[in-house]
């Protein structure tokens, strides 16, 4: 097989308004509506795997440093636990919004099933400024949020873990708080927690190197050398930096970088360490010495083998998805391609490795966590990461085998793949009552 991606023809896409959508969660339910279409599920069972188990809204009154109090608005999804106890991030951010959570959640349910952990899919938010707040003020905002959603968590419901702008010690405020109020220990509580409580080695860095192993695997369908190629990254951040270095180790040549406030470009490379510490000493890679700068928008359509959308949703869109350039597109992020954005691209050939598959090196290795957590085990980082290597190269190939039966592409694969395994589940288990 030449290529990872078939030229899309209907009916292997799903029917979409004329306008494009935008909103997550509408897209995330086109994108299950054409799984189900290929799977040919019952109009009931749709209707049970489109629509989130379990959604809720919670206040959370926050003491400023000022002795103000602000209330800030949480919300914690659960989508679908047939497989599993719920699992999936808290991201703070002042964009967040419950369509952008229950599209994260539903996300999540695919990506567990897709790698084949035992899991669901669940996400959280809270809708705030973190980088304007400071370390106080974020402890007592991520305690009094864990207080509100402790009726809804734990090991054996529903287990967060770190997202956008969370970190290892906010997954530690967490469960410390959890801990106090159900008057016991409880690890497994959270996943991506620092190593002196219960982390697992390998956590920070398992998004970056099973996004990585995935493009290796692509790689060698579509017969293109990894050492060597170019590869332009959107979004320097945990992910995205950490990738950029993983990558550099393999020997392909980071040619763009970028973050919030624009990015760099240099055709003879750029070194991601060099290009990390700059941005820890300014706040952003611009202006790093040996680079030019280029805009978000231009790193997106600049010409490279390897395009690495990692920062948010929505970034490849009809508007752009003519002008891409990349020979595989490797979705960091969640959601960054929109239903019409893949049409375009299948048609002119462009292999999209899908989010599901592509960023979940993260919860694979979060579910090593929770594991060694639940039976009082301790791995190393070799075992770790082999067991990673071993999870995301059997998805990809299983994948491959769902779309070679189906004739469609990587995206449509996956998610066949991955909404057929939670039907199943969901039909084994039946409807109570």
């Amino acid at each position: 097989m030449a290529t990872v991606v078939k030229p899309a023809t209907a009916p292997m896409m799903p029917r979409i308004a004329p306008r494009e959508e935008l909103n997550p969660f509408r897209i995330a339910q086109i994108q299950f509506d054409m799984a189900a279409e290929f799977l040919k599920l019952d109009p009931s069972l749709r209707q049970i795997l489109r629509t989130p188990k379990r959604v809720l809204e919670v206040s959370v009154p926050t003491k400023m440093d000022n002795g103000q109090v602000k209330v800030l608005t949480g919300y914690r999804v659960q989508h679908n636990v047939a497989r599993g106890p719920g699992k999936g991030g808290i991201r703070f951010h002042p964009n967040v919004t419950l369509d952008e959570v229950k599209a994260l959640a539903a996300w999540m349910t695919w990506k567990t099933a897709v790698v084949n952990v035992p899991l669901g899919g669940a996400k959280g938010g809270v809708i705030c400024d973190p980088k304007r707040m400071s370390k106080s003020e974020l402890e007592r905002m991520t305690r009094r949020y864990a207080s509100e959603i402790v009726p809804i968590i734990g090991p054996d419901q529903d287990i967060p873990g770190p997202d956008m702008y969370t970190d290892a010690q906010t997954m530690a405020w967490i469960m410390d708080t959890y801990a106090m109020m159900v008057g016991h220990a409880a690890h497994g509580v959270v996943t991506g927690k620092p190593l002196s409580i219960g982390g697992s080695a390998g956590r920070q860095d398992a998004t970056a190197r099973g996004l990585v192993h995935v493009v290796e695997e692509a790689c060698k369908v579509k017969k293109i050398p990894l050492r060597g190629a170019s590869v332009a990254i959107q979004g320097f951040g945990n992910v995205g930096a950490a990738a950029a270095r993983i990558f550099a180790e393999k020997k392909a040549k980071i040619v763009a970088i970028a973050d919030t406030r624009g990015g760099v470009i240099n055709p003879r490379g750029i070194d991601p360490i060099k290009a990390l510490r700059y941005k820890e000493r300014s706040g952003t890679v611009v202006g790093m010495p040996g680079a030019s700068r280029i805009s978000n928008d231009d790193l997106l359509t600049m010409k490279c083998d390897i395009l690495v959308p990692a920062a948010v949703e929505g970034v490849i869109t009809l508007h752009n998805a003519d002008q891409i350039k990349a020979r595989i597109v490797a979705e960091a992020a969640n959601g960054p391609t929109t239903p019409h954005a893949d049409e375009v691209l299948a048609r002119r050939g462009i292999t999209v490795l899908p989010d599901i598959l592509v960023n979940a090196g993260g919860v694979t290795v979060s579910y090593f966590e929770w594991v060694q957590n639940q039976q009082g085990l301790v791995w190393d980082l070799e075992e770790v990461n082999a067991r990673l290597n071993r999870t995301m190269s059997r998805a990809f190939q299983e994948m491959l085998e769902a779309m070679r039966k189906h004739h469609v592409p990587a995206r449509a694969g996956a998610m066949i793949l991955a909404v057929g395994r939670v039907a199943e589940a969901t039909l084994v288990r039946g409807l109570f009552p």
